[in-house]
């Protein structure tokens, strides 16, 4: 398998998991790492969160943008760790209505709603293990 061809594996992995883990320097410098939901993938280029602006990954990632994601799965056997920065997103009223979900509403009046927030992960670097496959690189 190519390096492109793990590349496209991952990616369409990371497309059609239900979580992954996002992990964040806290106030105090140390790391932190919670599962969480993905509204979007775009390759393994960027990960889209939708959040709360009050939300602890969003207060830390306003302190630090410095961020990893990691999306892992035993069966079948893949892991996609990626390195990169975290932006908070609150002015884009298009992008808000795109990562907005249903379930959602259960916290916020919609995506319109000031409390809510989107968290935008770009890579910069990745390591890859796809079907006995690993790979590393940048961005």
């Amino acid at each position: 398998m190519t390096n492109e061809e793990t590349i496209a594996k991952a990616a369409a992995f990371m497309a059609e998991a239900e979580y992954c883990v996002l992990a964040l320097l806290d106030e105090d410098g140390c790391p932190t790492a919670a599962t969480i939901t993905p509204s979007k993938t775009e390759g393994i280029r960027c990960v889209i969160f939708g959040n709360h602006r009050g939300s602890h990954w969003a207060q830390r990632a306003g302190r630090d943008s410095r961020a990893s994601v990691c999306f892992n799965s035993v069966r079948p056997e893949c892991n996609v760790t990626l390195v990169g920065t975290m932006e908070i997103v609150t002015d884009d009223p298009a992008l808000k209505k795109e990562m907005w979900r249903e379930w959602m509403a259960l916290y916020y009046s919609g995506p319109e709603d000031p409390a809510f927030c989107v968290l935008r992960f770009e890579t910069k670097r990745y390591s890859l293990y796809v079907d006995g496959q690993q790979i590393r690189g940048t961005l």
